[in-house]
């Protein structure tokens, strides 16, 4: 018979959810959730409430919203909220060490990538604009040092060559959720296993910056759709012809050969628009978006404008 234990749960996004969803759905007490500040979201940059909140408060589960987890009043309501475990699930912010001894059986994570590879902020874009074949999700216990606690579980998951990063994120979250609470149910009943973590293997997934969306045309056809993959949702590859902001939504490498320098537009018709890239390799665009407008399909791109054979993308 497994115990039940109390956890308080720290997440922010909609990664977060199925986790909380998990817990809230198994034997064990949630007894609150801390989750960050309400900020700007959308489009319009209106103030909404995370996913992770509005869930919480569906629930009417009590919920904390420090500015940061450092604040002396964070721990004096985690203290009287009893945890026996935290539950740490892309919450935003590292966990300081008073409060990762705090609950009896510490904090553990659900963490997207097959640890040690791919700590920090953006596991699943990096590994898709990496090329990885096989990427994961690991439960691991929270240390004072990033994604470098050891784990408990892991489960792999392959990656599709035209997946993106968000689709994978998603059946991510939702694998993590499971494993989760098999991880908790081993914990409450003492029979959890964890194992260290090899340094010499680990990597760090920077978080994703604007400028990495520009698409540079030196390299393969190959890397550049691992790119336009990796970076959707959010910044979104793209490109300029004639000054103007193509983003580029989805792609497929080519097999025609061709000399052109990289960037030249070598096969436009009705339905296609072929790109040279590095290695003589080609690049067709499938979906594209012009800044400020809906997303169209290359047939649906092709009808409005003229690109040319022989006319070159760019950086800005």
């Amino acid at each position: 018979m497994v115990t039940a234990v109390r956890v308080a749960f720290f997440g922010t996004p909609q990664f977060a959810v199925p986790s909380l969803e998990a817990l809230l759905g198994s034997r064990h007490a949630v007894c609150g959730v801390v989750t960050q500040p309400d900020r700007p979201r959308g489009r319009g940059q209106h103030v909404t409430d995370g996913p992770v909140k509005t869930l919480a408060a569906s629930w009417h589960l009590p919920l904390l919203q420090p500015a940061t987890l450092k604040d002396p009043a964070v721990e004096a309501t985690l203290r009287a909220w009893a945890p026996d475990l935290g539950v740490v699930v892309a919450y935003g912010q590292l966990v300081p060490d008073s409060l990762l001894a705090l609950p009896r059986l510490g904090l553990i994570n659900v963490h997207p990538s097959l640890l040690p590879k791919y700590r920090g902020a953006a596991p699943v874009h990096r590994a898709v604009i990496a090329g990885e074949t096989v990427t994961g999700v690991s439960i691991m216990r929270v240390g004072p040092r990033l994604d470098a606690g050891a784990v408990f579980a892991v489960a792999t998951r392959v990656i599709g060559l035209d997946e993106t990063s968000d689709a994978i994120e998603t059946d991510l979250s939702l694998t993590g959720a499971r494993l989760l609470i098999e991880v908790v149910d081993a914990l409450a009943t003492g029979t959890a296993t964890e194992t260290a973590q090899d340094e010499a293997l680990a990597t760090y997934a920077r978080k994703l910056t604007k400028a990495e969306g520009v698409l540079d045309w030196t390299q393969t056809a190959r890397t550049l759709h691992d790119r336009i993959r990796g970076l959707h949702p959010w910044p979104h590859a793209s490109t300029y012809l004639d000054g103007v902001r193509l983003i580029v939504l989805e792609s497929a490498p080519a097999d025609d050969a061709h000399t052109a320098p990289p960037g030249t537009i070598v096969r436009a018709d009705r339905e296609t628009l072929q790109i040279a890239a590095g290695g003589q390799t080609t690049l067709a665009l499938l979906r594209v978006q012009l800044e400020g407008g809906r997303p169209m399909t290359i047939r649906e791109f092709m009808a409005g404008h003229a690109p040319r054979i022989g006319q070159r993308f760019s950086s800005p």
